[in-house]
């Protein structure tokens, strides 16, 4: 495997030990990224780390600290933070099973690839991945990783597993704040009707290739605009007016009834057999 493991150890489970490798199951090299230029000059714009009163300080001179009150640090060296004991460093033990729907989609981070770290930990890990199938459930543990320790969870992912980091209780603001607004009514049944006809409609298969990141696209396109234009603004297109929601009265029942005469993908036992099965994966 190419790509070099984020983190090694013992994923264990009561007295049993699987050696792994966990691998990020994300990559950023599709995004666009961009500079700060200086505009006058046209060069990019570069960062110094400097001291107040004494200016640009070299990288060797650098080390953590922690504010204990204000303008007051103590200085920690590399040494002494990697000499800070924790059992999450080198295993991740399973301390504590849920059912995959118990837990608020919120909670979930960053999805990470647990690989068997050799031949030997491929019963045990096969083992582990078909109970958590057949009983449909998530393991959760803790994990130190990169200067914390991470809530994690562990469910199956085809034939093998996948480890996403999740967020502590104290980390996610409560919805309650937000939805306290939203009135607790019963929706008309004739209006719920046409709406779960219109998700029926397009009910199909997930393929999460078929969603195309559009407006990295948009970007690349203006970007070649933009050097087939030698420099000049490029100017956007008129977008057609949109009614202000507020002065435009929504009858909801015609926009649903209207939204079912489209074409679209037919519903249920329907829609699967209609879809087109994925072709086969291309060499990079």
């Amino acid at each position: 495997m190419a790509a070099r493991p984020y983190w090694k150890g013992q994923l264990r489970l009561a007295l049993v030990s699987i050696p792994v490798e966990i691998y990020s199951a994300t990559k950023s090299g599709a995004s666009v990224a961009f500079r700060q230029i200086h505009e006058p000059s046209g060069k990019p714009v570069k960062y110094l780390k400097s001291v107040p009163g004494i200016g640009p300080v070299d990288a060797d001179d650098i080390i953590k600290g922690y504010e204990y009150e204000k303008g007051n640090f103590v200085l920690l060296e590399e040494d002494e933070l990697e000499a800070v004991r924790l059992e999450s460093k080198k295993t991740l033990e399973l301390t504590l099973f849920v059912p995959a729907i118990d837990i608020d989609v919120t909670y979930y981070e960053k999805p990470y690839y647990v690989v068997p770290a050799d031949d030997l930990a491929n019963e045990a890990y096969i083992v582990l991945r078909e109970a958590l199938k057949r009983t449909k459930m998530v393991g959760l543990g803790q994990l130190a990783m990169r200067g914390r320790e991470y809530v994690v969870s562990v469910k199956p992912c085809g034939k093998g597993m996948v480890m996403e980091t999740m967020r502590y209780a104290d980390e996610l603001a409560k919805a309650q704040s937000y939805f306290s607004e939203i009135p607790a009514d019963k929706p008309d049944a004739e209006l719920l009707d046409l709406a779960e006809s219109l998700i029926a409609k397009k009910t199909g298969d997930f393929d999460a290739g078929a969603f195309k990141d559009r407006y990295i696209d948009a970007l690349k396109d203006l970007v070649a605009r933009k050097l087939k234009a030698k420099g000049r603004k490029i100017v956007a297109d008129d977008e057609p007016d949109i009614a202000s929601a507020k002065g435009n009265v929504i009858d909801l029942m015609a926009a649903l009834k209207k939204s079912l005469e489209k074409p679209g993908a037919k519903g249920g036992s329907a829609a699967k057999s209609s879809q087109k099965k994925p072709a086969s994966r291309k060499r990079a």
